[in-house]
């Protein structure tokens, strides 16, 4: 056979296993045995193997997953991949319907209802109709490339069906990948069997997988995947109506809803909603609600965004599940800030997909409001249907002895893991450990540090952090790096008449994971450093302002948010008796506010009820003295010196991102007013995609301002100190003309 001919075969055998796996992972309707599809991918991977040249990029062979990356790279989604506003209540069903119909006031609206999918949202790229690249939803703007880990999805087409029309230039396709219900038991019965900790539920397996650097991982999971939407497109001849669309993406090799209902108003949207909550728990997948959308797509774009949704698209979700079983104990945990949190220790009850026997009480008001006691028959449900938590209790059910709880006498008024001293925290309605050496504490430290939010260092959560701590192999987070594989190896999971040792393969696994997380995003790091009052969105917001942890523990601009507000506080309490101080100590937060404006840091506001004008930071004067007071703190300076011992430097995003020669590098925007054709983030996210930044006010050092209809006072402003106005299609024209060069 000659090349010529192998790469014809080659194609031929190629096309036949793509329509087989269509038929299979798709539509559900094979037409041959699991033996003649096995020979037909034997016969091309022989044929490949003795012509390599003739092996293609979309060749099924390519789905088995190569080699392991060191690290996800970053993507910018050209479109963001919004969230949908979540309901639980039908009457705000209507109302979102009625909103429409108000922004709509002459179109006639028809809407669909599908499957809310449990998954991982994920956007697929194709050029020619060739997969070029996958990647997760991240935070809306910026995901993780996760291409190699989509190929090995079998319902992930790395080609699209020819269907008549070549297919569009640039095609993005949005969906959920997920982990069937059958395909979850298994993983899990096989974890267990192995000595490794069990996914909670399927959406946690599935991001679980996604996130493994091995893509022959991810090819061993029971994944699948499930479509909806599309991102950019480059084309024409596309449908005009989501229903269309979903069948336009069927008929082109994309697994889509299985059950789809169109409906002409609010009572047919809520019948629908209605019978898919009778028939969900059929499908392969977890659902946990129903996905309302705007049918025609040309008024979806008349309808808009808020900033965070779409205004075309809501999700109800169904209620939790509830059950009811018995109380048999309280225990009380300690986490890593001191809290003491009780916890109900239940008779296993199967609730939503699985066998409960725990569950969150909150804390001390929670017990006593609700008069919760040991012994009695308890009502529990999955918040989210994923957190089981006690939400009342079956009184005509409760024992004539049961007690009413008392938190104190419970834990004999000390801490149940280290004996300390205990102190009623009012702010936190809840008691804590005052010792700060408690093991629980650092337990709980490190577990959030490695948790998938903050540093998301697989296998060393739960009973491995317990003993790790236990066994004095680690007192804080940072002595996680100091770890090696023959340590971590003989680790003893069980106790000393049962031992059970971590193992050499999950210690590879977990060094391997520490090792990343030296590379991870400033971001992540603020977090899980677990920095008093600094959660998961201001540490995203100090990232965006800082390029280093060093800058952030010598912010000059938290300082300035602290001084304009103190300042103008003293400026208000000297008005009357010290006007001539007043007016000095105005000045001065007259000059730290300017210099959070120009940073980008703060936007003008009006004061309710005053004439002056204001400033609204993104981060208020709590978290950054919190900041500043971390890093200044002795126990803050000692992380930084140890971060630097080990070689450990994080950044910011835009910060590890950047280069020189991005051609809007430098470039300062503002944006205002409406724009024709796209929202303010899809035009911010295409000047940061080129190196510029957009700021909220505008001053001397902006160098453009993007302007749309009902542009107010930052047009104005713009005109007074000449800074250059672009519209849309200037902007366009740029933007374009940049990428082309």
């Amino acid at each position: 056979m000659t090349l010529s001919e192998a790469k014809t075969k080659q194609a031929q055998l190629a096309a036949e296993i793509r329509r087989h796996d269509h038929l299979y992972h798709v539509q559900a309707r094979p037409v041959i045995s699991d033996q003649e599809y096995d020979r037909l991918y034997r016969e091309l991977v022989d044929l490949e193997k003795e012509f390599p040249s003739a092996t293609t990029p979309d060749s099924p062979t390519q789905r088995v997953g190569g080699e392991p990356v060191k690290a996800f790279q970053q993507v910018r989604h050209l479109l963001p991949m919004l969230s949908l506003d979540n309901t639980y209540s039908q009457e705000e069903v209507r109302n979102f319907v009625r909103r429409a119909q108000k922004l709509l006031p002459d179109a006639k609206l028809t809407w669909t209802v599908e499957p809310k999918v449990d998954g991982l949202a994920v956007n697929l790229r194709y050029e020619n109709g060739a997969l070029v690249s996958g990647s997760t939803r991240g935070d809306g703007t910026t995901g993780d490339d996760i291409t190699s880990n989509l190929k090995t999805i079998r319902s992930v087409p790395l080609r699209i069906l020819a269907k008549g029309n070549p297919p569009p230039r640039v095609l993005e396709v949005r969906g959920e990948v997920y982990m069937t219900r059958t395909g979850f038991k298994k993983l899990n019965a096989e974890r267990v069997a192995a000595g490794e900790e069990a996914f909670a539920n399927p959406r946690n397996a599935a991001a679980g997988s996604l996130k493994q650097l091995d893509p022959r991982i991810v090819a061993k999971r029971p994944l699948g995947a499930i479509f909806y939407g599309t991102g950019q497109i480059e084309g024409e001849g596309l449908p005009a109506t989501h229903q269309d669309l979903l069948h336009w993406l069927s008929e082109r090799g994309f697994k889509t809803p299985e059950k789809i209902w169109l409906c002409l108003s609010e009572t047919e949207l809520l019948a629908a909603i209605d019978k898919l909550d009778k028939i969900r728990h059929d499908f392969e997948y977890e659902t946990d609600g129903a996905v309302i959308k705007l049918n025609d797509l040309a008024l979806r774009e008349k309808a808009g965004y808020t900033a965070h949704a779409p205004r075309w698209a809501m999700a109800y979700k169904y209620a939790p599940e509830q059950a009811q079983t018995k109380l048999n104990g309280i225990t009380i945990q300690v986490g890593r800030t001191g809290v003491l949190t009780p916890v109900a220790e239940l008779e296993p009850v199967f609730l939503a997909g699985s066998t409960i026997s725990r569950a969150t009480l909150h804390n001390e008001d929670e017990i006593k409001r609700k008069d919760i006691r040991i012994g009695d028959t308890v009502t529990i449900e999955k918040a989210g249907e994923v957190i089981p938590a006690v939400v009342g209790v079956v009184q005509n059910k409760r024992p004539a002895r049961a007690e009413a709880f008392d938190f104190v006498k419970h834990i004999n008024g000390k801490c149940p893991v280290c004996g300390g001293a205990i102190r009623r925290d009012p702010q936190y309605v809840a008691w804590r450990c005052e010792n700060l050496q408690c093991p629980a504490q650092a337990t709980r430290r490190v577990e959030f540090f490695t948790a998938r939010g903050a540093l998301d260092i697989e296998s060393v959560g739960g009973i491995v952090a317990d003993k790790l701590v236990e066994r004095g192999l680690v007192r804080e987070p940072l002595d996680l790096f100091g770890l090696t594989v023959e340590a971590l190896a003989v680790l003893n999971l069980g106790s000393e008449d049962a031992p059970r040792v971590f193992g050499g393969k999950n210690a590879e696994k977990a060094v391997q994971a520490i090792a990343r997380a030296k590379t991870a995003p400033l971001s992540r790091w603020l977090f899980g450093l677990a920095i008093p009052e600094v959660g998961k969105t201001s540490a995203t917001q100090l990232a965006a302002f800082h390029d280093t942890i060093e800058e952030v523990a010598g912010s000059s601009l938290l300082r300035d948010v602290i001084a304009y507000n103190e300042k103008t506080e003293q400026a208000r309490q000297a008005r009357r008796d010290k006007p001539e101080e007043s007016q000095q100590l105005k000045k001065e937060a007259e000059e730290a506010a300017q210099r959070l404006l120009d940073a980008g840091f703060a936007e003008k506001s009006r004061r309710k009820n005053e004439k002056e004008s204001g400033i609204n930071t993104e981060l208020g004067p709590v978290v950054a003295r919190s900041v500043l007071d971390y890093f200044g703190s002795e126990a803050g300076r000692r992380v930084l010196r140890r971060m630097k011992e080990l070689d450990i430097h994080p950044q910011s995003r835009k910060a590890a991102a950047r280069r020189e020669d991005l051609p809007l590098a430098g470039k300062t925007f503002v944006l205002t007013g409406t724009l024709p054709s796209m929202t303010r983030e899809e035009a911010g996210g295409r000047i940061e995609a080129l190196g510029g930044k957009v700021t909220g006010s505008v001053s001397k050092n902006t160098d453009y301002v993007l302007a749309g209809a009902d542009a107010g006072s930052k047009l104005e402003k713009a005109q007074s100190l000449g800074v250059k106005i672009l519209d849309e299609a200037e902007f366009l024209k740029m933007s374009l003309k940049i990428t082309r060069s």
